[in-house]
């Protein structure tokens, strides 16, 4: 058996070997105390003082008064929805069509719940005399007095029988006068009133017996509208929600008995649907918290459409926003787009065009940008085209050229309504019609960017288009709207692909502050589909949903997808849901207004119907075709070999971009290196390393051609007419 002071002689022991050996035992409660209550000093010159980095203070450290003053953040006076003049025209309007709703269906039911109600009449009479006369016999006091008999408690027995007399002689006296009452006031309505009072009371007495006589499993009125009974989000419920998603350091908080979440304000509504804010563990960021969306949506509950965790922009990044809506996105109602039925818009100015998850109206300015729209297969982006394209042709003044590549017709009802260039499919007239547009276009930014540059100061102050310029019709300034969908095809295809390329790049570089805009959709969001030089420059961007990383960051910009900015998440349901990054503002998620294709054709016959009282109707939509749709009216090979003389067997393909360039610089302007290639491949022509040197001497490889191969394929051109 161990004995307690074999604990002490083993201690006494080793201090006294450290004693021998000049080794000192140090209190270190004792020695704690005295570093805190001496702190080195920092400017000491000591190396071996010891200097305290946080420094004890006798108040607590932090901003004052005015400084709190100053940071803190205010709520609005007036809510958001109050101060949007059409927010709230959209809450009237649906208040009103709820009432106007439930009137004309309880109106048109009415002879109905009469029916049911005289039904019921027999059993309410029943009740009703039943009822009075358990009263005048004071029955409600009866299991009172049979306790009493059972105890055999004749005092209380003889006292509460003398009540129950007294009660049952007023009761009888008031039943008996209010017979009589009812009975003369029955007569003097029999003789007295006319006939329609002596109707009403009958009526009346009789729904009032129904009324009395109805059973609770059988109720006469239903309801008009299923109001959605959604549970009141709860710090309970999200605490419970948070802690079984699996993070770590929120499951070890709540393991020691702390919430793991603290909420920074009260859970309110917001909108259809509650608001839940405040900060997670440390270390925890809301991408941790979305990346677990659907065990968020499970802990809490509700369908994976009601639950939007979201980032708030000018907090940290652990500051969560739980938005728990009372329906899915998909399902909830949705106001009716504002410019459905009437209107015309300024594109210079913001346009809604989709609501948030709080059912609020997001807007979309389309001038001075250029935007990209990617999605998988069959999710609303030809649609959500076709609604910004719509959009522009409610301004009359806008110019619209619209190209439907999948060929099924989806911008029919606003490039046959209004659009000055449309075409449609992948055809090779549908593709040499685009490209003399596309160069037209090119030519025209250019035109646009020396008026622009030619203008005074007062009027042109920032060089680039305002509303003001648009409106005057001299300066050619008005907006051009170029709506592409599938735009791979241009930008893949095997001749003309790199000269689509280089001019769409251009128009998104330069184009939205000459007033051109560009709008492309593509379900392939890869760097084949959207080249680098465009997708890196489109300030306006619309993912609905796509399958990966790669496909989300092409769209939404790179590292989107580690800052939680996910298309991924999105359901095979949610049609017409995106993230919207645009408007100076951080991505959004918004559900697009819906128009299918009778509404888009009834919108685009109001564009149209306005442009014609302006004046303003021209192109396509008036039946004019441009002056050459048939293809290019030079001879590229012809034309490579005049810029090639005989001295050179070999050449860069950059060295004849530059001389095509300038031999027709209305056809091959802009041409580089790379449209060589891809231009002369059809032709049989491949490229090959041609060495030579660059201006300033020095030797070098690079890609190029053979003169002889141009000679041989005019040459068996010639020989066969009709030939490439």
């Amino acid at each position: 058996m161990k004995h307690p002071d074999d604990d002490n002689e083993l201690f006494n022991r080793l201090e006294a070997e450290m004693a021998d050996s000049g080794a000192n035992v140090v209190d270190l409660d004792k020695a704690r105390a005295e570093r805190e209550s001496t702190p080195a000093d920092p400017a000491s010159d000591d190396p071996t003082a010891t200097v305290m980095v946080d420094r004890p203070t006798p108040t607590a450290t932090g901003p004052g008064y005015l400084g709190r003053l100053a940071a803190a953040k205010r709520r609005d006076v007036v809510p958001l929805w109050l101060r949007s003049t059409a927010e709230l025209k959209t809450a009237s309007a649906w208040v009103a069509r709820h009432y106007a709703h439930a009137t004309g269906y309880h109106a048109l039911r009415t002879p109905v719940y009469a029916a049911r109600l005289t039904m019921q009449a027999p059993a309410g009479l029943a009740r009703f005399v039943g009822g009075t006369m358990r009263w005048v016999a004071d029955r409600e006091g009866e299991p009172v007095r049979l306790a009493a008999v059972r105890r055999e408690d004749a005092a209380e027995y003889l006292k509460l029988s003398r009540q129950r007399d007294g009660r049952v002689r007023l009761r009888t006296l008031v039943a008996v006068l209010g017979m009589f009452v009812g009975i003369g006031l029955a007569l003097a309505l029999y003789v007295l009133a006319p006939d329609w009072l002596q109707a009403l009371s009958i009526g009346a007495l009789v729904l009032a017996l129904g009324v009395n006589g109805r059973k609770a499993d059988a109720p006469v009125i239903h309801r008009a509208v299923e109001v959605p009974k959604a549970s009141k989000l709860t710090s309970d419920i999200v605490l419970r929600a948070l802690g079984s998603i699996g993070i770590p350091a929120i499951n070890q908080a709540q393991a020691k008995g702390r919430d793991g979440f603290e909420f920074t304000a009260p859970i309110t509504r917001d909108g259809p649907g509650w608001r839940a804010e405040g900060n997670l563990p440390f270390g925890v960021t809301v991408t941790d918290v979305i990346e677990k969306r659907e065990r968020l949506a499970s802990g809490l509950r509700r369908p994976l459409g009601c639950v939007w965790p979201e980032a708030e922009s000018e907090e940290h990044p652990g500051h969560l926003v739980l938005w728990v809506g009372d329906q899915t996105l998909k399902s909830a109602p949705k106001p009716a787009w504002p410019l459905l039925k009437s209107g015309t818009v300024d594109l210079f100015k913001a346009i809604p065009y989709g609501t948030d998850q709080r059912g609020r109206w997001v807007p979309v300015t389309l001038m001075f940008i250029a935007g990209v729209i990617g999605a998988i297969p069959r999710m609303g982006k030809t649609f959500l085209l076709r609604l910004l394209m719509l959009i522009a042709a409610l301004d009359p003044r806008a110019e619209l050229h619209t190209y439907d590549m999948k060929g099924t017709g989806d911008l029919d009802p606003v490039g046959e309504a209004v659009s000055y260039r449309h075409g449609v499919g992948e055809e090779d007239e549908t593709i040499q019609y685009a490209l003399h547009d596309f160069r037209a276009l090119r030519e025209e930014l250019r035109r646009r960017t020396k008026v622009i540059r030619s203008l005074p100061r007062d009027i042109c102050p920032e060089s680039k288009v305002t509303s003001a310029l648009a409106d005057k019709r001299s300066l050619g300034l008005h907006p051009i709207i170029v709506g592409v969908d599938e735009c791979q095809v241009l930008f893949e295809h095997e001749q003309h692909g790199k000269e689509f390329e280089s001019i769409a790049t251009d128009l998104v570089k330069r184009g939205p502050a000459t007033g051109i805009v560009l709008l492309l959709a593509t379900q392939r969001p890869d760097a084949k589909s959207l080249p680098t030089g465009i997708s890196a420059n489109a300030s306006t961007r619309f993912c609905l949903k796509v399958m990966g990383q790669t496909e989300n960051d092409m769209v939404l910009g790179t590292s989107s997808y580690k800052r939680g900015v996910r298309a991924t998440m999105f359901a095979w349901g949610d049609k017409g849901l995106h993230y919207f990054l645009g408007e100076g503002s951080d991505a959004r998620i918004v559900s697009s207004a819906f128009l299918d294709a009778p509404l888009a054709e009834r919108v685009a016959a109001r564009a149209r119907t306005v442009r014609e009282k302006a004046g303003l109707l021209s192109g396509y939509a008036l039946g004019e075709a441009p002056e050459d749709v048939t293809g290019p009216s030079y001879d590229l090979l012809a034309d490579v070999a005049a810029v090639v003389p005989e001295t050179e067997e070999r050449v860069w393909n950059e060295r004849i971009a530059a001389r095509l360039a300038e031999l027709r610089p209305d056809v091959y302007g802009g041409w580089k290196g790379e449209n060589v290639t891809s231009a002369l491949k059809p032709h049989g022509i491949k490229t090959r390393d041609v060495a030579g040197a660059t201006d300033d001497g020095t030797r070098t490889t690079r890609r190029g051609i053979v003169r002889a191969d141009i000679l041989k394929a005019i040459a068996e051109r010639n020989e066969k007419p009709g030939a490439a």
